[in-house]
Parts: C-alpha cells; sequence; structure tokens
C-alpha cells in the first residue's frame, strides 16, 4: 500500500502562477528576479497556512534555474530544478529556529555562509519561525545579515514580526502575506475535489474555507478529514456534523421566530442547540453575525459583503426582505449587549434566554412607540389639551368612529406619557403620582383605559359653549392639583380650581441681583445700597389670597394698627445712587493682604492668581487678569471664600471680580534657513530678487 500524502504537501504550489492569493507577493518577487534587483535578506510574515514557506522555496528554486521561462517561472526540467525537487540541492539551507535558537547554531550557520555553491548562482538559507531565535542569536546574526557574500540570500519566515529585534528588521525587505480570501480557498478546494476524483457540494467547501480563517493548509487539512469520513462525496450536512459547527439552519428558524413573537419557538431552539453540546457563547456570537449578514442584505449594494455560498445568501437576502431595519437594528444591540455582559453572568442560560425573550417582543414594543409618538408618518397628533385654568393637563386617547372621523376622549389625569425603550421593552414614564393606566395595542390606534380610583369623583367641569363632547368611558380622577401662582403649599384638604377675586397689586420697587451669589457676606442690589429691610409680616399681608389662607398671617394683618405695626406695615424706603467709590490704596491693600495670606499658608497656586496689581471701575467690578484658562478655574474655585473677605475688610459690598485671560504677545517670525532669511531681505529690498534672477543665483548662505 502507498504511503497516503496529505493534499497540503501533495498539491502545494510549485510556481509562482500556482501560490494562492498572494499575487502582490509573488509579482513583486518576479519583477525583481526579471530585473535582477534581488535583495540580500527578505523577510516574509503573516499568518500560519498563507504561504510563507512556500514562496521561499520557490524563489529558491527559480532564481537557481538555468531555463527561466518568459513569465520568469522555473522549468522544472534542468538539473537545478530536479535536484530542488528532490531535496537534493546543495544551494538551499533550511532551517527551523525553533529548535536552532542559539549563537552556537546561528555561527554554524555562519560558516557555511563561507562557501561558495558549487553549483548554480546563489546559495539561499531559509530561516522559519525566525522570531524564536534569541536576542543573543540575532545579534551574532546582524553582521552577516547586514554584508553578506554576492551569492548568499537570506530568506526569513515568521508568524509573529512583532518580536523581532527592529535592528533585523531594518536589514530586510518585508513581505507582509495577507489571510487567504474564502472564495479563493473554494476554487482552490474544487481543483483539488477535482483532482482526487470526489465530488462535493459547494455548500461544503464553502463552510470549510471558512472555518480555516484564512489558512489553506488548514482547508486542506479539514478537507482530507472529511473525505475520511464521508468518501468521495462530500455534503454539506457531512461536513457540519464532523465539524461540529452551528447550521445557518438554526438561525435562520431563529430569525423567523423572533420576527413572528414566537417566543416558545426560540426557547425551544436554544435547548436544541444546548443538548447537541454546542457553547452558548458560540450561539450568541453566532445569532449576532446572522443578524450583521441580513442587514447587509437589506441594500442590494451591499450583498456582496455577505461571504457566503450562492444558495445561503438566496436565504439571507429573502429573510432580510421580510425583517424591519428597526428590528435588525435594535436585535443587534440587544444581542451586542448580551455577548460583552456573557463572562460576568452566573447564570448564562438565563442571561442568554432573557436576550431572546426581548427579542421575541422587539417588534411589539417598536410599534408601541410608534403609536405613542407625538407624529406618525407626518401626521401631528393631538397631544394635550388645557382645562380652567391650566392647573390640570388632559391626554386624550384617539379613537375612529364608523365614518373615520377621529375623535379624542380626554381624560382628567395629568399623566405625562414618555415612550421608549429600555433593551427593547417600552416603558411608559409618568411625570407625576397618577393612577394606573392599562395600554391596549390590540387596535391599531393605541386607547388608554385608565383603572378606577377608590375616591368619589369631583364635580364634572363647566364646559364652555360649543366644545366636543367627547366620547368613551367615562375618564378617572387626577390627582390634587398644585397650587403653581403663589409657591405655598396649600394647607386645606379640598382643593379649589375658582379663580380668586382679583386684588389690586400694589406698586412695589423692582429689585433685581445682579451680582453674583456669595454665600458669606450681604446681599445687595443693583443702584440700592443694603437698608431696612420690610418684615415678612408685612409683605405677606400686601397678599390678600395668601392672607385669607395662612392663619397665621391673617392674625398678625388684623391686628390693631398702632406706631410700630403703621412703620411695619408702611412700604420701606430706599435710597437710591451711585455708590461711593473705592480707595485705590486700600483696595490694593487688602489683595495683597489676602494674597500674602495664601502664600504663608502653602497655597501657592492661588497666590501666583492673586499676586497681581489690580483696580476697580466705578461699578466695583475689578477685571483679573490672568495667564490661561488654568488659573481662571483656580480663581473660580476660591471665588466664594476670597469675594466674601474681600467684601468684608474693604467695606464695599458690591466688590465683584472677573477673571480675564490676557491675549498672548505676538511674536515675530524666526529666521532658520537660507531661504527664509533671503525672503525676509527681499521684501524689504526688492532689488535683491531681480539681481538673484539676472545672475542665476541660489540662496545657499
Amino acid at each position: 500500500m502507498d504511503n497516503f500524502v496529505v493534499s497540503a504537501r501533495k498539491y502545494r504550489p510549485s510556481t509562482f502562477r500556482s501560490v494562492v492569493g498572494q499575487q502582490h507577493v509573488t509579482t513583486t518577487l518576479q519583477n525583481a528576479i526579471q530585473s535582477q534587483h534581488l535583495a540580500q535578506a527578505f523577510l516574509f510574515c503573516g499568518p500560519r497556512g498563507v504561504g510563507k514557506t512556500t514562496c521561499a522555496r520557490i524563489l529558491a528554486k527559480t532564481i537557481n534555474c538555468t531555463n527561466l521561462s518568459p513569465e520568469t517561472e522555473a522549468c522544472g526540467t534542468c538539473a537545478s530544478c530536479v535536484a530542488f525537487q528532490e531535496n537534493a540541492s546543495f544551494n538551499v539551507h533550511e532551517l527551523d529556529a525553533a529548535s536552532n535558537n542559539s549563537v552556537e547554531d546561528i555561527r554554524s550557520l555562519v560558516e557555511q555562509v563561507r562557501y561558495a555553491p558549487q553549483a548554480g548562482k546563489y546559495k539561499v538559507y531559509i530561516i522559519d519561525e525566525v522570531h524564536m531565535l534569541s536576542n543573543a542569536a540575532f545579534n551574532a546574526f546582524l553582521k552577516t545579515l547586514e554584508e553578506p557574500p554576492s551569492y548568499a540570500i537570506f530568506i526569513l519566515a515568521t508568524t509573529e514580526r512583532h518580536k523581532i529585534i527592529p535592528t533585523i528588521l531594518s536589514r530586510c525587505q518585508i513581505f507582509d502575506f495577507s489571510r487567504i480570501k474564502v472564495e479563493d480557498m473554494r476554487s482552490h478546494l474544487r481543483y483539488v475535489a477535482t483532482q482526487e476524483g470526489i465530488t462535493a457540494e459547494d455548500d461544503a467547501l464553502h463552510l470549510l474555507a471558512q472555518k480555516a480563517d484564512g489558512g489553506l493548509r488548514d482547508a486542506l487539512s479539514m478537507f482530507d478529514q472529511m473525505v475520511t469520513f464521508g468518501g468521495n462525496n462530500l455534503t454539506y450536512k457531512e461536513v457540519v456534523q464532523n465539524l461540529h459547527i452551528l447550521d445557518y439552519d438554526y438561525y435562520f428558524r431563529l430569525v423567523d421566530g423572533l420576527l413572528t413573537e414566537n417566543l416558545s419557538a426560540a426557547l425551544l431552539l436554544l435547548d436544541e442547540v444546548m443538548q447537541n453540546g454546542f457553547d452558548l457563547h458560540n450561539f450568541v456570537v453566532g445569532t449576532a453575525e446572522h443578524l450583521r449578514g441580513l442587514l447587509v442584505c437589506k441594500d442590494a449594494v451591499t450583498v456582496q459583503l455577505l461571504e457566503v455560498s450562492d444558495g445561503i445568501k438566496k436565504q439571507y437576502v429573502a429573510q432580510a426582505q421580510a425583517a424591519p431595519l428597526a428590528f435588525l437594528l435594535s436585535a443587534l444591540n440587544l444581542i451586542s449587549q448580551c455577548d460583552r455582559e456573557f463572562k460576568q453572568a452566573k447564570n448564562q442560560r438565563l442571561h442568554v434566554e432573557l436576550a431572546l425573550m426581548k427579542l421575541a417582543y422587539l417588534n411589539g414594543a417598536v410599534q408601541f412607540v410608534r403609536e405613542l409618538s407625538p407624529a406618525t408618518n407626518g401626521e401631528a397628533k393631538k397631544k394635550t389639551s388645557s382645562l380652567g385654568s391650566g392647573d390640570a393637563s388632559v391626554t386624550p386617547a384617539s379613537g375612529s368612529n364608523d365614518n373615520g372621523d377621529v375623535q379624542h376622549a380626554p381624560v382628567a389625569s395629568p399623566l405625562a406619557v414618555t415612550p421608549a425603550i429600555s433593551n427593547g421593552v417600552a416603558v411608559a414614564a409618568s411625570a407625576s403620582q397618577a393612577s394606573p393606566v392599562a395600554y391596549a395595542t390590540e387596535s391599531p390606534a393605541a386607547t388608554y383605559v385608565a383603572a378606577p380610583r377608590p375616591a368619589a369623583a369631583p364635580a364634572p367641569l363647566p364646559m364652555p359653549a360649543g366644545a366636543p363632547v367627547a366620547t368613551g368611558p367615562a375618564p378617572a380622577d387626577g390627582p390634587e392639583p398644585l397650587p403653581v401662582e403663589n409657591g405655598v403649599e396649600e394647607l386645606h384638604d379640598t382643593p379649589s380650581i375658582e379663580a380668586d377675586p382679583a386684588a389690586a397689586i400694589t406698586e412695589r420697587h423692582q429689585m433685581r441681583d445682579t451680582l453674583p451669589h456669595v454665600e458669606i457676606g450681604v446681599p445687595s442690589f443693583e443702584g440700592i445700597e443694603p437698608g431696612p429691610r420690610p418684615s415678612p409680616a408685612a409683605a405677606f399681608a400686601k397678599i390678600p389670597s395668601l392672607a385669607s389662607k395662612l392663619p397665621s398671617l391673617k392674625n398678625m394683618s388684623s391686628r390693631p394698627a398702632g406706631p410700630s405695626a403703621t412703620t411695619a406695615a408702611a412700604e420701606p424706603q430706599f435710597t437710591s445712587g451711585p455708590v461711593a467709590p473705592i480707595d485705590p490704596a486700600l483696595l490694593q491693600r487688602v489683595w495683597q493682604e489676602l494674597a500674602e495670606e495664601r502664600r504663608a499658608q502653602d497655597r501657592m497656586s492661588e497666590f501666583w492668581v492673586l499676586n497681581r496689581s489690580v483696580t476697580a471701575n466705578t461699578e466695583h467690578n475689578i477685571e483679573l487678569a490672568v495667564d490661561n484658562p488654568i488659573q481662571v478655574d483656580q480663581f473660580n474655585e476660591m471665588r466664594v471664600e476670597f469675594l466674601a473677605e474681600l467684601r468684608r475688610r474693604t467695606g464695599h459690598p458690591r466688590l465683584t471680580v472677573q477673571p480675564v485671560v490676557a491675549a498672548a504677545a505676538p511674536t515675530a517670525k524666526k529666521l532658520y534657513t537660507a531661504s527664509d532669511k533671503f525672503e525676509y531681505l527681499a521684501e524689504r529690498f526688492p532689488a535683491l530678487r531681480e539681481a538673484k534672477q539676472r545672475l542665476g543665483l541660489e540662496a545657499d548662505f
């Protein structure tokens, strides 16, 4: 019985033309051979199984071929090519750096380099897995690699380029091998299957190419394994069964169940996946990839981004047409969140089941939010209406009669419905503690049915003449309205929605605080210095409605008026006018004292902010010029404490400080080069430019 040779060795490329998926490398090498611009050292780096060592052998064979073809390919018939194919060539030396990584191994290699080739033009040294060499071995190899003999060529191959020291990298021509595309691998597997007389389905070969993850050697190894398992007929089902791969059918069935809100089918599918021994995390990742494929197939332009066989691609396109775009985007968000939190979950199966529950009712949640939105398809809906003085907010429920006219049933509960989606679940947020509301979503238009309250309903509000009469169930009572006209909480139980009789408003001086708020110190008002303030009783007594509702204030206002009472109830008189100017010497002295106190407390950052001269204008405003925005932040941190102390010591409560970043002085252009110097002089003396052109001079001095 003949010895079996694996497909990775039997169908190993022997020419540049037969290399799969690395045309950017093979074309460069062929051009270098043809133009005789061969480098002294090459570095082939890339993932496993993409053809690094194969290209190194083909290069070594081609440069010693005595009968090159016009396409720069080795003939395969000359003495050098025959010796290479029989592994008897003395011009090609291969070294495994994984097991020969010491300085002594590199010294032996350097000794061999001294001998010229007996036949042929070049002596090629192929060092595989070169990143396994020690640092001492790399350093021992530097001199020979940089200045080898004219006949010596080194080809280094590695899968981990980052482990090679920079001094080696700088002495080599670097070629990056890319992962082989799925379609290129599938075509090569089809070629191997045809040569071996094996019947294989395209879906089966495509799945093998996908499973190989860019490595052709892995794909050929799995191909041999499948042929051993299924014989000369390779089917898709056998590949899925033998390689233990989650079939596309699982994900198509899952999405079909989610689109129809069939949660039971989704949960049973998850149980089937677990019973077949698949990992839950792989199922979650596969679901995310499937949803991404559906999203890609929503547009005919991006279908080409899906790396699947033509038969599977048609299924993707068909299901993508049935899946709404909003569902796919929200589902991708949910499944990505499930993937991120999977490792931290204690009960991982429950974690995945919860994600499936959210996905199952995602369509209903999206539709529910659309129906609650204030505008659908560009038609604005009436959201709220006001009754009386605006104390109660009414949210209508929309419906339609037999004629198709929209009717609005007012609901007396001031419920602010805010639709939102949190992890795929619609949430109705209430702005106040209102009665519970049930949402009925069977009809196309959402209706709100208010639950009855145990308390007795108040008398209905009087409706104006000509107002439309609302149809539908009786609205429920809303919560007690809060008074908003005066900001004082009501003290009685039964609210009154009757408007209070209009009271005459006594004219008062309008006071507005225009200065920054300071917690310490006496607040001041624009144009008014601090003085006697009106008593609270006198201020509140001027509001009739408030005095009638607060007993204590009512009693205070009904006391017999005497001399003191008359004075307290009277409007205080404030004197307005310009404030006294600030003594600059006093301001500067107090300012420096505060700065020196911070230096004594070792608060040097604040000291450097304050250590400068300041002046105040007529409005008691001080502009503090600082150097940068960081000092502005530092001053703002100490503003409250500093201003309080500054006002107290100077006796001017209206003092305020505004930090301003000083503008940087413009810097002159520096002349570094001769051209800069010439241009500078030419601007001052235009005749220099003309002299330069006539004499043909250059600005090199």
